[in-house]
């Protein structure tokens, strides 16, 4: 019996193309802890821009597909495609910076690897998938497994039914073509990076294993760690243990008929989880063979009126927001070092909190972000114009929220689940987002939900007014906002004449806000009025919107936009944009803009924002 998080994420068989659906998938929780057999490497791989390996030429579905590997024999029937001569990709890592032929290619491309596997008794095998964009398909040993859709969750497909001892092999067919009822759909401000992103893996558990849990602090009584284990086969009864050997803690408790068993540990002494003290314990859950091993750090998150309480001390939440590019190679970011240089550049910031934009980023950066003591925003991509008029498209949020939630449940840095950005005041996206929302409440009542919103204008004698009242801030607990003074309005002086009203008695997060600079592009020396572009003037918006900033009574935080610049296909401009958003504090190589050092002052010396 799946537990009721897993069946609903993965029930609900999505309206789209046979292809597109999520079907035959789970997700195992902290797979990062468990011994893994790596399949990450070089995939030979066959790009099939119109879907030859699936469809005949009347679009009926090949029963000769290319998921059949079949053998290249010259003296036997022709056939178009041979993955043993294949040129190859590397697993993990985005087709399109790998291939300079690829680098605009957005469509279906085949991934095969061969592996070694002994069955051991009583036990399952699943293939893990970190990530892969958009639409998947698995094939093992020529029997199709799963189906998942969504380019930014992992999934597991239990293929222990097409393994044999010995010589196996995979075949995945990945496209990345955007759909326009995608989620996100066809319109975004970041690259469509294709390909098995993430890392892939085979993970073998007993026949009995943990597939779910979820321990925190409670709310009402911070000497409790309470929550829930669940044991994916278990009868009811089936002893669970929880140990947590720094706090002398363990306790036992047993599987109901949910398969999911309390747990409530008494820990009077545990050590609160913060940025200053980014303290994690080691944490043993065992239930029959399975054993699983993980570092939660534990910690309350609230608000109280137009605070953000961490531990039930208010806290500014003083941010950036990043995207999952990869500083250096450029491509989507994966890697160790990847996340050493994106998350060190935050702390080098003065920063206690990163907006992780727009989608879940690799669970490398949440567990860094565990250990470095700095507080997330994590997002799912209902971006932009969705089809909010669509159940089969709020199916598909639903299910990346809830992968989401799941995979990342165990990280005490989350404080905030954001459901959307940028959206439009429609009623038919209140009613979508607000069942957003509800669901992430009903997920994980233990922290914050958000989303960033826009702001209408008002001009007024002075300047203008910035108002406040989206619907949908009745649903969230924390209120984030998006503005570009100075840049897509106004001048950076425009900062100095604007007001804020705020119709909710929420914290409030500017969760954008910037403008654009290349690198290395300045102003004339002494220019009083330095022009756009340069590094010059986008420090200046930086110096007149912390200025603004700190005139909102109700500010708990801000994750001005963004990081680091990142490639995107909406961005033109010849010689400036080169196909990046060029809005990064740091540019996609590694150089630092005057405006990372304005900001940088701001924080370290607690100039911008207060807790209370």
């Amino acid at each position: 019996m799946q537990s009721a998080i897993c069946t609903l994420v993965f029930s609900v068989l999505l309206a789209v193309p046979m292809y597109a659906q999520t079907t035959g998938t789970t997700l195992l929780v902290d797979i990062d802890h468990r011994p893994a057999t790596s399949l990450n490497g070089e995939w030979h791989t066959i790009v099939d821009q119109y879907s030859t390996g699936l469809y005949n030429l009347h679009q009926q579905l090949r029963k000769d597909g290319f998921f059949m590997n079949a053998p290249f024999d010259p003296n036997g029937n022709p056939q178009d495609y041979n993955f043993a001569n294949a040129p190859t990709l590397r697993v993990p890592g985005d087709w399109n910076t790998q291939r300079p032929e690829l680098l605009y290619y957005e469509g279906p491309i085949w991934y095969e690897k061969d592996f070694q596997h002994t069955a051991a008794p009583n036990t399952r095998t699943f293939l893990h998938v970190g990530a892969a964009n958009y639409r998947t398909v698995v094939w093992v040993n020529t029997k199709k497994i799963c189906e998942h859709e969504g380019g930014f969750t992992p999934f597991d497909c239990d293929i222990t039914a097409a393994l044999h001892d010995g010589n196996n092999f995979v075949v995945l067919s990945v496209d990345s073509t955007r759909i326009a009822d995608g989620v996100p759909t066809l319109q975004t401000d970041w690259w469509n990076y294709g390909g098995l992103t993430r890392d892939v893996s085979l993970v073998t558990v007993p026949t009995q294993f943990i597939d779910d849990y979820d321990l925190h602090l409670s709310k009402n009584d911070h000497s409790i760690i309470e929550g829930y284990v669940h044991v994916e086969g278990a009868s009811p009864g089936t002893p669970v243990t929880v140990t947590i050997p720094e706090l002398q803690a363990k306790v036992e408790s047993t599987i109901d008929a949910n398969s999911r068993a309390a747990v409530s540990i008494p820990a009077k002494s545990v050590s609160l989880w913060s940025p200053d003290n980014p303290k994690l314990y080691t944490v043993e859950i065992s239930s029959g063979p399975d054993r699983i091993e993980d570092n939660i750090g534990f910690r309350t998150i609230e608000t109280r009126g137009t605070q953000i309480l961490l531990n039930g001390r208010p806290v500014f939440l003083r941010g950036i927001s990043i995207h999952a590019e990869a500083p250096y190679r450029t491509g989507r970011a994966y890697s160790e070092k990847d996340v050493e240089t994106l998350l060190g550049w935050a702390k080098e910031l003065g920063c206690n909190y990163v907006r992780l934009a727009h989608y879940p980023h690799d669970e490398r950066m949440t567990r860094a972000a565990d250990r470095l003591g700095l507080m997330v925003w994590a997002e799912i991509p209902d971006y932009w114009a969705l089809r909010f008029d669509n159940p089969a498209v709020l199916a598909k949020s639903k299910q990346q929220l809830a992968e989401m939630i799941r995979r990342d449940r165990d990280k005490a840095s989350i404080i905030l689940w954001s459901v959307a950005n940028e959206t439009p005041n429609t009623e038919a996206r209140t009613k979508y987002l607000t069942a957003m929302v509800d669901l992430a409440h009903q997920l994980d009542p233990t922290r914050l939900v958000t989303a960033a919103l826009l702001v209408r204008t008002e001009k007024t004698a002075a300047g203008s007014n910035k108002i406040v009242d989206d619907p949908l801030g009745k649903a969230l607990d924390v209120i984030g906002v998006n503005e570009y003074i100075g840049w897509y309005e106004q001048h950076a002086e425009g900062a100095d004449t604007t007001t804020w009203d705020i119709r909710y008695d929420k914290p409030l997060i500017m969760s954008e806000w910037g403008g654009d600079a290349k690198a290395g592009n300045h102003a004339p020396s002494g220019d009083i009025h330095p022009a756009l572009w340069t590094e010059e003037y986008q420090a200046e918006i930086y110096r007149h919107q912390i200025a603004m900033l700190n005139k909102i009574p109700q500010l708990r935080g801000t994750s001005p936009w963004l990081l680091m610049d990142f490639r995107s296909a909406r961005r033109v401009n010849p010689g400036l944009q080169d196909n990046f958003n060029r809005k990064g504090l740091v540019s996609d190589q590694g150089v630092k803009k005057q405006a990372f050092f304005v900001l940088q002052k701001a924080y370290k010396d607690k100039t911008l924002g207060k807790a209370e």
